[in-house]
């Protein structure tokens, strides 16, 4: 039996906890952002939802999917300048 701090054998089953979730600074590089920016979202109250296990921030993928879906349906169309007339 491992007592507490020793190493996980490699032979023991994968980590799944954490499978479906994204760090802080792994979103930030997959929307092409900075992580001060989703930190100041957090701060606004804007953003995908996410959760904090001690300093780390964690956002769940479908989550951020969805909020990505409301950002698309809530942002209106804006005409292009120059239009026909």
């Amino acid at each position: 039996m491992p007592h507490l701090g020793s190493m996980p054998d490699p032979k023991d089953k994968p980590r799944t906890l954490l499978v479906g979730w994204i760090s802080r600074l792994d979103l930030a590089l997959e929307l092409g952002l900075s992580v001060d920016t989703l930190r100041r979202w957090e701060a606004q109250r804007f953003g995908p939802p996410c959760v904090r296990a001690g300093r780390k921030v964690y956002y769940r993928r479908a989550a951020v999917e969805d909020w990505l879906e409301e950002q698309e349906r809530a942002t209106p169309r804006r005409r292009r300048a120059g239009g026909r007339r």
